[in-house]
């Protein structure tokens, strides 16, 4: 049975550990998943792996990470959502949701999101939290809209080669929403 240190009505935020890597192969070997955030749209095993450890590093050092998110009532993992360091001088992080599409549609991205973000503001104090997605990944522009975020620019993003749309939720709008 998995530890949760932050639930929903619905789902259970985890923490990454070294023996999680067939629920990291079924979250980032889904092609479904992988096509907005790696350039030729598919993880190898390897990157898989290297993306499982960062994560596990992300949270030794930081206390942060895109956390694995499961259902509470089977226990299944249906992605992973968090943040990561982005700004460390003005105390923004980085905000960022991947689920697999079987849960698509369910409104399980929003109210992820919307725990990790008061999680963000309310748990760790930062001032605001960054986003971006693939221009191609329309849902996600739809969801960063509702959650509230705020266009800002466009930047480059290495691992797709491309210019992402991104956004910022200042602490402000967060207490303001």
């Amino acid at each position: 049975m998995r530890e949760y240190f932050l639930k929903t009505k619905r789902l259970g935020f985890s923490i990454w550990n070294s023996n999680d890597i067939k629920y990291a192969n079924s979250l980032w070997g889904d092609e479904n998943v992988t096509k907005f955030i790696v350039a030729n749209g598919k993880m190898s095993v390897n990157q898989i792996q290297n993306r499982l450890d960062k994560e596990i590093e992300m949270y030794l050092q930081k206390n942060i990470q895109y956390w694995p998110v499961f259902l509470l009532q089977t226990n299944e993992l249906v992605g992973c959502c968090g943040i990561r360091s982005y700004n460390t001088q003005h105390k923004i992080l980085e905000f960022g949701i991947h689920l697999k599409p079987l849960y698509w549609g369910q409104g399980i991205a929003q109210e992820a999101a919307q725990a990790v973000i008061g999680y963000a503001f309310n748990g760790l104090g930062v001032n605001g939290l960054f986003a971006g997605h693939n221009p191609k990944n329309k849902g996600s522009a739809r969801l960063l809209k509702k959650l509230g975020f705020k266009y800002t620019h466009e930047e480059f993003y290495k691992p797709t080669g491309l210019h992402h749309p991104s956004y910022l939720l200042t602490k402000e709008d967060y207490r303001n929403s």
